[in-house]
């Protein structure tokens, strides 16, 4: 989530005609966008491509400014496309991420007191000594509120925007056309099962009841690491739209951007660590890598995990995937490596025939940097360069796009996610041994 004490109230169309219109109101106006652009280029003897006038700067605001105004599914989609997108995405999808990210509107004061009535009843603040109308945090489906319970206890109380779950369908729906409709999707590529599995991942996120349950999970799962905290949920104020646990100090997890090396390196030892024990070990992953879902206690050394409404089932076959991938990798064996991604679903051999020399040596230079002895410089990023030069000619191929299974693809964006906050903080971590330590040194 993203802190912002600013008034930034905007009211959340929570009608299903009013969401159908937002995204009308979108259409329109990327289409008069596009109108002016070309007129433009094509005075100044320009013969410009669909796609280049549908990317301009100004509707890459279009885009950006209405999600964060539906804020629900269709935001959460937006943001979910990637973590690492300076890497990865086109530029002007990164744009959208990045205004994505800047813009959590949180709700007016009336809208918010419609909510609590609904869920809570009218007497609603009898159930609570205290409550902070202003959120300390806004993101695509709830904001959060500090509050204190009649014993007085400290609270955090995350409050779902109106018209979220049951929008969730159409929204994705929506989305799904204008990716199409814009281009950036070639018509072959299959994202049906897809679409199916991103609802049914937010129709969960926007259960708090279950993340509730997710959130005991965790809090039993991690009771002997006391590296990690956990909230708890508290039963009696949480309601399907409302999740009430104990609020826990910590500082935004990117501002140990200036901690020293070693500081850097624990915290992000902690997090490999615990990856890799959600996808081998426990059974269940929280796959929502966003840094606002870390905190860290500076005073402690510990870290506090938020948000489990990501939280899924790591279906065997998954587990089986990576440890094919990850002892595929300890092996430096480059034909093995590519064996397994194709068997994970990664890679497709359709791909690999097409593209098998660049493929190569894209995987050529991951092995090369998971076979160095010692810790990973994940502040050192000049080989992504070259991985990305290798990819987008790949990416350029729009027909050998293809669809990942789903299991994967929200496992792998954990792990990239986790990689990505490594970056951000420079940290150096002995990857290899962490993998040998979590696989066992006679599995590899």
């Amino acid at each position: 989530m993203t802190d912002d004490r600013e008034d930034r109230g905007r009211s959340v169309p929570s009608g299903r005609l009013s969401r159908v219109g937002v995204f009308g109101r979108l259409a329109g106006g990327v289409a008069g966008g596009i109108m002016a652009e070309g007129v433009r280029r094509l005075a100044s003897g320009e013969r410009p491509r669909m796609r280049d006038l549908l990317l301009t700067p100004g509707n890459v605001g279009r885009v950006a400014d209405q999600l964060a105004h539906l804020r629900g599914a269709a935001m959460k989609l937006g943001q979910m496309i990637s973590m690492d997108a300076g890497d990865v995405l086109p530029p002007e999808l990164s744009q959208i991420m990045a205004r994505l990210r800047e813009r959590a509107h949180r709700m007016p004061p009336k809208q918010l007191g419609e909510v609590l009535n609904a869920e809570w009843g009218s007497d609603w603040r009898n159930r609570l000594s205290a409550f902070d109308a202003n959120p300390i945090a806004a993101a695509s489906i709830g904001q959060v509120h500090r509050a204190k319970a009649k014993d007085n206890r400290p609270l955090a109380i995350k409050v779902q925007y109106p018209g979220v779950a049951r929008s969730i369908d159409a929204d994705v729906d929506n989305v799904a056309t204008l990716l199409r409709v814009s281009g950036l999707l070639p018509p072959s590529l299959q994202i049906g099962p897809l679409l199916e599995e991103a609802k049914r991942q937010l129709r969960e996120e926007a259960d708090y009841l279950r993340e509730a349950e997710q959130m005991t999970t965790f809090g039993k799962l991690l009771a002997n690491q006391p590296q990690f905290v956990v909230p708890t949920p508290d039963a009696g104020l949480t309601t399907p739209h409302i999740l009430a646990m104990t609020f826990i100090e910590g500082r935004p997890v990117e501002s140990l951007a200036d901690a020293p090396q070693a500081d850097r390196d624990r915290v992000m030892r902690m997090l490999m660590q615990l990856v890799l024990r959600e996808l081998l070990d426990f059974g269940v992953m929280q796959t929502d890598p966003n840094f606002a879902n870390y905190r860290y206690q500076s005073d402690t050394g510990r870290l506090v995990l938020l948000d489990f409404g990501a939280a899924r089932p790591v279906g065997k076959a998954t587990q089986g995937a990576y440890l094919g991938l990850l002892r595929a990798g300890l092996s430096g064996d480059r034909d093995r490596f590519r064996q397994a991604a194709i068997s994970a679903g990664i890679l497709t051999d359709a791909v690999v025939t097409r593209h098998g020399a660049a493929i190569d040596r894209m995987l050529a230079i991951i092995l090369d940097e998971m076979g160095r002895p010692g810790p990973f410089d994940f502040g050192d990023r000049g080989f992504v360069a070259t991985l990305r030069e290798e990819g987008t000619v790949i990416a350029g191929d729009r027909s050998s796009w293809h669809v990942p299974p789903a299991d994967i693809l929200f496992a792998q964006r954990k792990i990239s996610g986790t990689a990505l906050l490594a970056a951000r903080l420079k940290a150096r971590v002995d990857v290899r041994s962490l993998i040998v330590e979590a696989i066992g040194e006679d599995n590899i």
